[in-house]
């Protein structure tokens, strides 16, 4: 029988949705962010995390990929429609690169491949939530910036070029408003991983080269345009001539 548990907790810590179909692993995940003081409530399927989702509210949701009903891949996607802020930590048994790409293109902001410690989950789940709200902070900074042809509207994370709205998934928005930002200097790829993913976060150069070709093919190639540039060696820059920054 599928069960959803509920713990009473103190209204400050940490609220994490854990969408995991494996008893004993979701219990152990589950007693070791109590141990943390993290408020833990366990699903076993994709669709009842999926009312669950669109019910409450949640600080960080871990999400298996082989989940019955709903596969994590179509689940974090459906939630993305709705929901771009709430951090999503994918869970799974592939380390393939194929894999995280699908991962990351429904939305998922990090990858985790089993077996893995529990140290290495919490500190993922920290760094995840603490990104989240210096984003947010960050964002409040300016409400629309225009670059050239393309606008961002920080307040609702709305991207147009030409006048076409552009969906980005959480991690793609983050990584192009930091480029956009930066005026057209360089940002080195270290700098940009330990912003947005925090420093916590153990990245190979493959995943932020997923991610930049993610936004070329979004942002520029159906536009015609060549803005997202890359040093080799060094990071990436936003490059438009025309563009200006307007608060």
């Amino acid at each position: 029988m599928l069960t959803l548990q509920f713990t009473h907790w103190n209204q400050d810590l940490k609220r994490i949705l854990l969408v995991e179909d494996d008893p004993a692993l979701n219990r152990n995940i589950k007693d070791a962010l109590m141990e943390e003081q993290m408020k833990v409530e366990t699903v076993f399927d994709g669709l009842l995390a999926s009312k669950m989702l669109r019910k409450s509210n949640y600080d960080c949701v871990l999400l298996d990929i082989n989940l019955p009903y709903k596969n994590g891949y179509d689940l974090c996607q459906e939630f993305r429609k709705y929901n771009k802020e709430t951090p999503v930590l994918m869970l799974t048994a592939f380390d393939e690169i194929e894999d995280k790409v699908l991962g990351y293109e429904s939305g998922a902001d990090d990858y985790l491949t089993k077996p893995f410690f529990m140290k290495e989950l919490v500190l993922k789940i920290n760094s995840l939530i603490k990104r989240r709200s210096t984003n947010i902070n960050a964002a409040k900074v300016s409400q629309t910036i225009i670059m050239g042809d393309l606008i961002i509207q920080t307040e609702i994370k709305k991207v147009t070029r030409q006048g076409i709205e552009i969906q980005l998934t959480p991690r793609e928005y983050q990584i192009l408003l930091r480029l956009v930002l930066s005026r057209g200097e360089l940002v080195a790829k270290k700098s940009l991983i330990s912003e947005i993913w925090g420093t916590s976060f153990d990245a190979n150069s493959n995943t932020i080269e997923v991610y930049i070709n993610f936004l070329r093919k979004k942002v520029d190639k159906p536009f015609g345009q060549n803005s997202i540039k890359t040093k080799i060696g060094f990071g990436y820059f936003f490059e438009d001539n025309t563009g200006t920054i307007a608060g």
